[in-house]
């Protein structure tokens, strides 16, 4: 069976990665689908910065491939043959936030089943929107193991080993 976890990952977080770790438990094929979110306006990182840092995060899976997507998710899911999305939730809006939206997908694919996952105890509490913060503000970010080179700018996702 074939899932699809989608999201902008700006930045991609330890939250991220144990969603995976969990779903790509669960299927035969995972693509983690990085995407554009028209609500966040100001994305921090490019495309292909999110794409390098998901990427590197996922290189341990083997079932795990990471890809991005301008278009319609359904649309994606119909070309990767997916019948389940994966979805984290941190709390009672995410979980409602992601309700919604599996109605809407279902509304437009009805085979296409969303299934939300708990967020572990750790990660309840961080956000990709308190990271960017967090790096804009030049604070540490050891919860979310992302680290600085040279230049001052967040490039790498250092992996959990």
């Amino acid at each position: 069976m074939t899932a699809i976890y989608p999201g902008s990952f700006d930045p991609i977080t330890l939250g991220h990665i144990d969603i995976i770790e969990r779903a790509a438990r669960c299927f035969d094929r995972l693509y983690v689908c990085v995407m554009m979110n028209a609500d966040k306006k100001n994305p921090m990182f490019t495309p292909e910065e999110r794409m390098e840092f998901v990427k590197k995060a996922v290189a341990r899976f083997e079932n795990v491939q990471a890809e991005s997507w301008q278009g319609l998710l359904t649309d994606y899911a119909v070309q990767k043959g997916a019948t389940v999305l994966v979805k984290g939730a941190r709390n009672v809006c995410d979980f409602d936030n992601e309700y919604q939206m599996s109605l809407i997908n279902r509304s437009i694919k009805p085979d296409l089943e969303t299934l939300i996952l708990p967020a572990s105890a750790p990660y309840i509490h961080f956000s990709s929107s308190m990271a960017r913060e967090m790096i804009r503000y030049r604070q540490p970010l050891q919860e979310a193991r992302l680290f600085m080179r040279g230049n001052g700018v967040y490039l790498l996702f250092d992996t959990p080993q």
